[in-house]
């Protein structure tokens, strides 16, 4: 029999996950930098009479949405300000860097390790989105 705390009432708001959809404004661009630089894998891609519109991509346990922009809200529409996205990962931070590096990228900040007991760098993908990507100390895979 497996024990199951008592969950306060009213019940919490509880996920199980978050997804990100990032609306883009060059499809092909942004989701080749996506899988060449950083390394994610396309799930599936979606097609309206034959021309690219969107993507979903899977790296770990994370699943990332592309989306084109339509610009019905201007064609020079500012992405990614005021966000950053944090993604963690038990893999060598020190590999992963130096792999996007190799890949083409360029780190925004180096990896640097953090007063808090992570060592993280961060990136920004071609509209402007920033990803910490971040390590904890001790939790190398």
């Amino acid at each position: 029999m497996t024990y199951s705390p008592k969950r306060k009432q009213p019940e919490s708001l509880r996920f199980r996950a978050v997804t990100p959809s990032l609306t883009v404004n060059d499809i092909s661009r942004s989701l080749a930098w996506y899988t060449k630089v950083l390394g994610f894998t396309v799930e599936e891609r979606y097609e309206h009479e034959g021309k690219l519109g969107g993507a979903s991509l899977v790296a770990g346990d994370l699943r990332w949405f592309l989306s084109q922009d339509d610009f019905t809200k201007g064609r020079d529409r500012r992405k990614g300000v005021g966000m950053r996205f944090l993604l963690e990962t038990v893999q060598d931070i020190d590999q992963l860097a130096a792999a996007v590096k190799t890949r083409g990228g360029t780190l925004a900040e180096e990896v640097t390790e953090r007063s808090w007991g992570t060592r993280d760098f961060t990136i920004i993908d071609p509209d402007g989105f920033r990803l910490t990507i971040t390590q904890q100390q001790g939790d190398e895979e």
